[in-house]
């Protein structure tokens, strides 16, 4: 298993760990942004940390069928972590701002589905994901994420999530922000507004 620092620097060292002003997917604000897409143009290196993620969602999730991964962020991660644990692994995706399963997806009536994503901030997509597998009447065994960003104020989530990295980077409201994040220009990195 990597350690909290390697792979730290591993995000730094691909970029995927930002810093500035972002306005994140869920509409907070923050100075930290973690690009998983970054990381993962380094196959070679998001390699070591899907691994490590894999065998740690193996102790924890004795037994379940399916992946299901939000797209765009989950797909990739949700493939090498199926190619390593074995496992189906299909995406959802948005089709008039709702997640869909499409490309003949299908999860099965008492199928045991495993959600996974890049970031777990708030939780927002892969709650979106969880009607996907009630509305299929299928189980929902849990949550895995290469980066879990959330706090227990903002996380929708109720069930347990295994990371790979627990990262605490403060998020704010619009008028809350503090002084020093009003002074830097803003951007909007994620991809949930992408139309």
């Amino acid at each position: 298993m990597l350690s909290h620092k390697k792979s730290l620097n591993i995000l730094r060292k691909t970029d995927a760990l930002l810093e500035g002003h972002f306005v994140l997917s869920s509409g907070l604000h923050s100075s930290k942004y973690i690009q998983c897409a970054k990381l993962l143009s380094f196959p070679h290196i998001a390699q070591i940390i899907c691994k490590s993620l894999a065998s740690k969602i193996k102790k924890e999730f004795k037994n379940f069928d399916l992946i299901l991964a939000p797209a765009m962020g989950g797909i990739i991660i949700g493939y090498e972590i199926g190619k390593v644990l074995k496992k189906e692994t299909i995406f959802c995706e948005r089709v008039k701002g709702k997640f869909t399963l499409r490309r003949g997806f299908k999860i099965n009536r008492n199928k045991k589905v495993l959600i996974i994503e890049d970031v777990i901030t708030t939780g927002k997509s892969s709650m979106e994901c969880v009607k996907l597998i009630k509305k299929n009447k299928a189980k929902l065994v849990g949550f895995a994420s290469i980066i879990n960003r959330s706090t227990k104020k903002t996380l929708k989530i109720k069930k347990k999530i295994i990371s790979h990295l627990k990262i605490n980077v403060p998020t704010y409201k619009k008028d809350k922000l503090p002084k020093y994040l009003k002074s830097i220009p803003l951007t909007t990195p994620g991809s949930r507004f992408i139309k």
